[in-house]
Formats: C-alpha cells, sequence, structure tokens
C-alpha cells in the first residue's frame, strides 16, 4: 500500500494544500508548529476519519472557515483508491457533509462504510494501523512500556490472531449456551414423564365409560319429560285463549264506560272555560279604557291634535328630521373644536420643539468652539514636539562629523565586520582542533620516544627511519600557536571596531525614527489647524441657526393661542346642541308613550275578538260531545249481554293445573340438564386429559430426540473450542519465534558493537535484552535514547513481522514517523537513519518520516518543507533538495 497524493482545504492550519508522496524515504521538515504532524494526520483521517483523530471533529476545521475538505489518493496491490471527505461546521457542531471512495469497480459511500471499507482493504482498523506503521509523537515507547498482555493483545490482533481468540470465545459461548439450553431440554423431559405418569395412574378410560352411561340415562328422562310438558303447554294454551277472549271483551266494555265519563267530564270542563271567557273579555274593556285615558294625559307633551296611528307616525318623521339637523351642527361644531385644539396642541409642540433645537444649536456652537481651541493647542503641542526632535537630530548628526562612516553607512559596516569576525573565528575553531590533533601526536610520540620506540611505527628507535618526525611535529605546534595568537588579536580588534559602530548604528535608527515621528507630527499640527478652522466655522452656523429657531418659536406660540380661542367658541356651539337634542329626546318619549298605549288597546280588542270565537267554538264541540254519549251508553249495554261466566270459569281452572305441572317439570328438567352439562362437562374434561397425555407422550419422544441432538453439539462445541485455542496457541508461537528472529536482526543492526548480546522474547510477550556476559535486563532499564531506538526497532521487526507472515507478501501501508528523534542524541539518530536504510533495503517501498533533525534530512530521498505564516496563521508545503536545506 502506497500513498500517492493528498489534498487539503481549510484542515487545521492548511487554507489550501496540495502534496504528491513519492516512493523512498520522504522527511516532512519545519518549525515546530508549523503543522508537519497535520499533513500526516490527514492522511490517517482520510481513511479512518474521527476514529484517527485523537480529538473531535471540531478541532479539525480551521479557524474561521465553515467546512474543510481532504482527499488521499493511495494505491493498494497495483489498484488506484480515492478517498474524499468534506466536513461542515454548523454552530457548535462538526458533522461529516459528504464521504466517498471511488476504486476499481466500487464505489462507497457514508462515513462509517469508508471505514469499514477500508479496514478490510488493509485488513487493519485504524488501532491496528497506529501499532503497526504509524509512530505518532511522544509515543515512540509506547510498546515497550506496555505490559505483556497489552503487548500480545497488540500483536495478535494485527496477525489476526485476536480473531481465533474471538471464535475461541463464541465458540465457548455457543458451548454453555448449549449445555443451558441442555439442561433446561433435560428438565423439560423429566417434567414431562412425571406428568405422564400421574395421568396414566388415574385410569382414564375406564372413568370415560361410566360417564358416557351415566350421561345416555339423563339424556333418556329429560325426553319424557319434555313430552309431558307439551301437552300441559297446549292445555294452558287453550285456556289461556278462554280467557284473553273474555279478557278482550271487558277491556272493550271497560272502555266504553270510561269513554262515556270522559264525554261527561270533557263537557263540564268546557262549561267552566266558557264561563271563564266571559269574565276575561269583561277584564280586557276596563283595560281598554283605562288606557285611553292616558293617551288622553300624553298628547300635549307629544304635539298631537289627535291620538291615531298616522298622527303618531307624521310627529315621529318630524322629530327625525330635527334631531338628525341638530345632530349635524353638532358634529360640525365638535369637529371644529377638536381640529382647533389639535391644532392649539400641535403649535405648541412645534415652538417647545423649536425652542429645544434652539438650545441644542447653542449648545453644539459651544462644543465646537471648545473643540476649536482645543485643536489649536494640539497643534501648537505638536510644533513644540518637532522643535525638541529637529535638536536631538542635530545633536545625533554631529555624531557622524569625525567618525569612520558617514551617516548610513554604519549598520552595513558593523554586520561586515562581523561576518568577518565570524570567519576568524570558525578559523580559530578550526587552528585549535588542528594544533590539539598535532599536540596529542606529539604527547603520543614523546611517550614513545621515551619507551625507547618509533612513534611511527612502533618499533625501536635504532630499528625505525622516521624516528626525527617528531620534529616537524613540534614546529607545527609553534606556528598553529603563532597562526592563533594572530587570529585572536583580529577577533579583538573586529571586536572592538564593531562596538565603536555600535552607538552610530543606534544613532542611525533613532536618526530613522526621528524622520518618521517628525513627519507624523508635522501631519498632525497641520491637521489640528484645519480641524480648528472648521470647528469654529460651525460654530458661527450653529448660533445663527439659533436665533432664527427662537424667533420661529415666539411666532408659532402666537398662532397656539388664536387657535385655542376659536376652539373654546366651537364647544359652545356644541352644548347649545346638546341642549336642543334632550328636549327632542323628552318630546320622543311622550310620542313613542301614546304609540305604545294605542298598540295595547289593539291588543286588547284583538284578545276581545278570539275570546268570542273560542266561546262559540267550545259551545259546538259540547253540543258533538252530547251526541256521541248516547251512542257509548248503547254500545255499553250490548257488551253487558255477551260475557259467559261459567266457561271463563272452567277456563281458569284448567290454565292453574297446567301452569302447576310445568313449574314441577320445569325445575326437574332444569335439574337434569345441569347434570346432564356437568356429564359432558367431565366427559370433555377426561378427553382434553386423554388427548394431553397423547400429546405428552409425544413432547417426551421429541424432547428424548432433542436431548440427546443437544449432547452431541455440546460435545462438538467443546472440540472447536479446544481446537481454536490450540491453533493460537501454536501460531503464536511460531508469530513469537519469528518476531524474536526479526528483533535481532535489527538489533544486530543497531547494537552489534555495543555490550548487548541479543533479545529474548518470550511465548507471553516479555521482552529481556540479553547483555555480552549472559546477564538479563529489563528494556525500562535503558537509556531514554536506548529505549526509544529499541522501540523503534520492535515496531520495524513487527511490521516486517506483518509483511511477511500474510501470505509471504503483504502490501503494507507505509512506514511513518512522527518525530521520531524526539528522545534521542547524535550517537543514536545515526543509528535510526541505519535502521531506516535497512528497511528500505528489506523491501519499504515508502517511509514518511517527520523530523527536523539534519541528518535524517540528509539520508532523505525526497524533502518536504512546511512553513506557517505568523501573520495568517496558515501553513504552506513545498518540496525541496536535501543538500540545498543542508547547506542554509
Amino acid at each position: 500500500m502506497r500513498f500517492d497524493r493528498v489534498r487539503l482545504r481549510n484542515f487545521r492550519p492548511y487554507a489550501d494544500a496540495d502534496l504528491d508522496l513519492r516512493d523512498g524515504v520522504t522527511v516532512i521538515h519545519g518549525l515546530n508548529g508549523s503543522g508537519k504532524s497535520s499533513l500526516l494526520e490527514a492522511c490517517f483521517f482520510a481513511l479512518y476519519g474521527s476514529k484517527a483523530l485523537e480529538g473531535t471533529l471540531d478541532e479539525v476545521v480551521r479557524n474561521g472557515e465553515t467546512d474543510a475538505e481532504i482527499d488521499l489518493w493511495f494505491t493498494h496491490d497495483d489498484a488506484a483508491y480515492h478517498v474524499h471527505r468534506r466536513l461542515r461546521q454548523s454552530g457548535d457542531r462538526t458533522s461529516t457533509a459528504d464521504c466517498t471512495l471511488d476504486g476499481p469497480d466500487v464505489t462507497v459511500e457514508g462515513a462509517r462504510d469508508v471505514r469499514g471499507f477500508v479496514a478490510d482493504l488493509l485488513r487493519m482498523d485504524a488501532e491496528a494501523f497506529v501499532n503497526c506503521a504509524y509512530v505518532r509523537q511522544g509515543e515512540v515507547n509506547q510498546l515497550i512500556n506496555a505490559s505483556p498482555d497489552q503487548r500480545r493483545d497488540v500483536i495478535d490482533d494485527l496477525l489476526q490472531l485476536g480473531r481465533l481468540e474471538e471464535y475461541r470465545e463464541r465458540a465457548a459461548t455457543a458451548r454453555l449456551g448449549v449445555e443451558d439450553v441442555r439442561s433446561g431440554k433435560r428438565g423439560e423431559l423429566e417434567k414431562v414423564e412425571s406428568q405422564i405418569e400421574q395421568k396414566e395412574a388415574r385410569n382414564l378410560h375406564a372413568r370415560l365409560d361410566d360417564l358416557e352411561g351415566e350421561l345416555a340415562d339423563v339424556t333418556e328422562r329429560i325426553e319424557h319429560y319434555e313430552r309431558q310438558r307439551e301437552k300441559a303447554e297446549q292445555t294452558k294454551s287453550e285456556a289461556t285463549a278462554v280467557l284473553e277472549e273474555h279478557e278482550e271483551k271487558q277491556e272493550r266494555l271497560d272502555a266504553v264506560e270510561g269513554d262515556i265519563a270522559d264525554l261527561e267530564a270533557a263537557i263540564t270542563a268546557a262549561e267552566d272555560e266558557r264561563e271563564s271567557i266571559r269574565e276575561s273579555i269583561r277584564e280586557a274593556r276596563e283595560r281598554i279604557a283605562d288606557l285611553e285615558a292616558e293617551v288622553e294625559e300624553h298628547l300635549d307633551a307629544a304635539g298631537l291634535d289627535e291620538a291615531t296611528a298616522d298622527a303618531v307616525e307624521q310627529r315621529r318623521d318630524e322629530l327625525d328630521e330635527r334631531e338628525t339637523s341638530i345632530r349635524e351642527a353638532k358634529s360640525e361644531a365638535n369637529a371644529a373644536a377638536t381640529g382647533l385644539r389639535n391644532q392649539a396642541t400641535n403649535l405648541a409642540e412645534k415652538a417647545d420643539d423649536l425652542a429645544d433645537r434652539a438650545d441644542r444649536a447653542e449648545e453644539r456652537a459651544t462644543e465646537h468652539r471648545e473643540a476649536a481651541d482645543a485643536a489649536t493647542e494640539a497643534a501648537a503641542d505638536h510644533e513644540a514636539n518637532i522643535e525638541q526632535l529637529d535638536d536631538e537630530a542635530a545633536d545625533l548628526r554631529a555624531r557622524f562629523t569625525d567618525a569612520p562612516v558617514d551617516e548610513g553607512e554604519a549598520a552595513d559596516r558593523r554586520s561586515a565586520l562581523r561576518d568577518r569576525r565570524g570567519e576568524v573565528r570558525e578559523r580559530i575553531a578550526e587552528l585549535e582542533a588542528k594544533r590539539e590533533a598535532t599536540a596529542e601526536r606529539v604527547a603520543e610520540a614523546e611517550e614513545l620516544l621515551a619507551a625507547g620506540k618509533c612513534p611511527e611505527c612502533g618499533q625501536p628507535v635504532e630499528e625505525s627511519p622516521h624516528a626525527d618526525r617528531i620534529d616537524a611535529d613540534r614546529e607545527r605546534v609553534a606556528t598553529l600557536d603563532d597562526e592563533l595568537a594572530t587570529a585572536r588579536e583580529r577577533v579583538a580588534e573586529l571586536d572592538d571596531r564593531i562596538e565603536a559602530l555600535s552607538d552610530l548604528t543606534e544613532a542611525e535608527t533613532r536618526l530613522d525614527e526621528i524622520a518618521e515621528k517628525r513627519e507624523r507630527l508635522a501631519d498632525r499640527a497641520a491637521e489640528k489647524r484645519e480641524a480648528a478652522a472648521e470647528r469654529r466655522e460651525a460654530a458661527d452656523e450653529h448660533a445663527s441657526e439659533a436665533a432664527d429657531l427662537r424667533t420661529q418659536a415666539s411666532e408659532t406660540r402666537e398662532v397656539a393661542t388664536e387657535k385655542r380661542e376659536e376652539a373654546a367658541e366651537a364647544e359652545e356651539r356644541v352644548e347649545e346642541a346638546r341642549t336642543e337634542l334632550a328636549a327632542v329626546a323628552e318630546t320622543r318619549a311622550a310620542v313613542d308613550a301614546v304609540a305604545s298605549r294605542l298598540d295595547r288597546i289593539a291588543d286588547h280588542e284583538d284578545e276581545i275578538e278570539r275570546l268570542r270565537s273560542e266561546a262559540t267554538r267550545i259551545e259546538e264541540t259540547n253540543d258533538e260531545r252530547r251526541e256521541r254519549m248516547v251512542e257509548k251508553r248503547e254500545r255499553r249495554d250490548e257488551l253487558r249481554e255477551a260475557v259467559d261466566e261459567a266457561a271463563i270459569e272452567a277456563a281458569r281452572e284448567n290454565k292453574e293445573h297446567a301452569e302447576s305441572y310445568l313449574a314441577e317439570v320445569d325445575e326437574e328438567l332444569g335439574q337434569l340438564a345441569e347434570r346432564r352439562d356437568d356429564l359432558q362437562t367431565n366427559i370433555g374434561g377426561v378427553r382434553t386429559e386423554l388427548d394431553a397425555l397423547e400429546a405428552l407422550r409425544a413432547e417426551r419422544d421429541a424432547l428424548a430426540e432433542r436431548v440427546a441432538a443437544l449432547d452431541d453439539l455440546h460435545a462438538e462445541a467443546e472440540r472447536l473450542e479446544a481446537m481454536y485455542g490450540d491453533l493460537r496457541a501454536e501460531l503464536r508461537q511460531r508469530n513469537v519465534e519469528t518476531l524474536e528472529r526479526l528483533l535481532n536482526e535489527t538489533f544486530d543492526l543497531v547494537y552489534g558493537n555495543d555490550a548487548y548480546a541479543h533479545l529474548r522474547l518470550d511465548g507471553d510477550y516479555e521482552l529481556s535484552v540479553v547483555q555480552k556476559d549472559g546477564s538479563e535486563l529489563d528494556p525500562a532499564q535503558l537509556s531514554g535514547g536506548e529505549r526509544a531506538l529499541f522501540n523503534l526497532s520492535l515496531r520495524c521487526a513487527i511490521y516486517r513481522l506483518l509483511a511477511e507472515g500474510i501470505d509471504g507478501a503483504a502490501p503494507m501501508p507505509p512506514l511513518i514517523l512522527d518525530e521520531p528523534t524526539v528522545f534521542l542524541d547524535a550517537g543514536h539518530v545515526s543509528r535510526l537513519v541505519d535502521l531506516v536504510e535497512e528497511m528500505r533495503g528489506m523491501g519499504v517501498a515508502q517511509i514518511v518520516i517527520v523530523s527536523h533533525d539534519e541528518e535524517l534530512v540528509g539520508a532523505a530521498d525526497d524533502l518536504v518543507r512546511v512553513e506557517k505564516d505568523p501573520r495568517t496563521n496558515r501553513s504552506t508545503v513545498s518540496r525541496s533538495q536535501p543538500a540545498a536545506v543542508l547547506g542554509e
């Protein structure tokens, strides 16, 4: 697996970045905090989404933006894939707005589905990816600090052994589940067998025969009583018919007698009602006389000459016209009064507003005059400061009168002298190193000479032709001492010259500051003078405006007073109209009183006519009743002659005998029916129990077969559980041996010349370092740099094991190292470089390292530089050559 390209928009510090990743060793370098790790995190996030983040999605989108996009192109097993993720920020929440993966003949959509597809494709989830190929910043010691159990779980999961444990646990769970089910089924089987024994002991078939025989006897008795009951019912029916016919005749006789009594009562009541009507007519005539007297009393007040409906209607029309005329005049006067009052109020308010505006104009005039005075004072202050700056500048320029450089040249001259001083100091360091090496050779040679041996070859002096070279080295030491003294004197001289130029450089800097400040002060003084003139002009304008406003306010108040007087006159007219309307209302009330009494007189006359008609109707109705009463009396006499008392008495006796027998037979039939129902119920219960017995026997056979099958399944689950456990232990041992071999190969490369012999990894993933003397050390006892390098070696060994342990070769992801030199000193960095070169030699196609170490940069095939603009906090990526970086 290989990363091909990553493109970012608004991801963490990157506004817009696009980077191609190549095979070989790529080193990403830059200052701390520039965004190097974020570039790798973007690749990891593209593959696994939020599972790849140490924080939350809310921290991913660049500050000030609402969305972010990440695109990653990678190749796996010679197939090209492209992952696109887009994040959207809404309020305080960030979510995935779009996530797709495109590959050969496949398109996956949705963050969860894409993450699952990548995990299946690479055969590792986000956690496995980190443990195998991605060493994050600050996590270089994670595996070495882990417990053996944790280390075993990590490596087992990477090598898919975790699935074997998962399968073993599933088999164990299945076995326990089978045990539970089997125990339950065995209990059910025992319960069913117990129930069968209980039912068989009750002899259900004999009980069924007894119940069916008794049921036949009861049924025969019920049929006999029902035949006798039918005969009694027939006798009762015939007697009932005779009695009903007698009752019908008696009812007709009673009805006729009742009709006669009702007619007599109705005639009497009607005569009483007619007398009451005559009394009501007399009372109505008296009320009419009273109302006519009241009408005469109201005629004058109503303005009527006669009490007629037409005269009342005409008088109402006259009053309506008068009232309409008065109301129109009142409305006009009222509207005029309201309008005039409003005008007066508005004018008064306008006058007050004009006065307020005049006050504000005078206040603004005062403010402008004060501001003009302040601006004039500020301009004077600025001009005084300019004079002070001119005096200071003159003093500073005086320093350059006898100076070795002119004004404006001091900084460049000092910089040049500093460069020359640096060159001389480098020369001193070089001379000191040469002198030290030469002095060491002289000392070694003198020791050999003192021992009588040649300082060149270690042989006796008399046998060596090169014993006189020590003199040349002594002369070289003396020459180097002279050169060092000259160089140190040159440094001291340059120090004095640089110190002398420092004051002049500060003077140049101060002169530049004074020039800029003088220009700013001059601009400000001019601005203040101009502002003062504008303010005074504005003050005069506001004073003139205030005088005009006060004149307008006085004139407006006079007009308001006139409007109030006119409004008072209109209100007097309104009051006069109200008085006239009250008089019209009194006259209308008198007219209404006359009309009301005329209506009541008419109502009473109508009532008298109605009562007369009602009395006539009652008299006619009574005549008809008397005729019907004669007919009813004749019908009554006929019905009395048609009744046979002897036949009726015989029918009553037959009915009583039949009803007595039916009561007795119904009670007996009820008891027999209850017994029959009980017998049928008991028979049904016995048959149900017999059916239940057969069902229990069938259930017993089925449970017996089920228990036998569960016994076989339990044995199979035990064998499967043991097989997965044995297979995992066997594969783990093989992986431990392979991992130990790979780890020692890497160890020999890194620590081959040290005091350590080899590494030991036992079956429980317990690590130890074996020293040359055979003793063992816990890796935690190593130094910080050794622990870091040891852990990197372990990670590389796991990477190789995973690559070689699946069918001999697997398309592994890039090996990613984020700041691996954090805990390493210079010596261990060199060994890390050897480790990286070894991984390349073993076939790791792509290695990506985040580091600013020069030795790692020098070992890079491809160099990516990350820079952040401090003004915008935006990071950018660019490519450069390792040699160019080292030469900076």
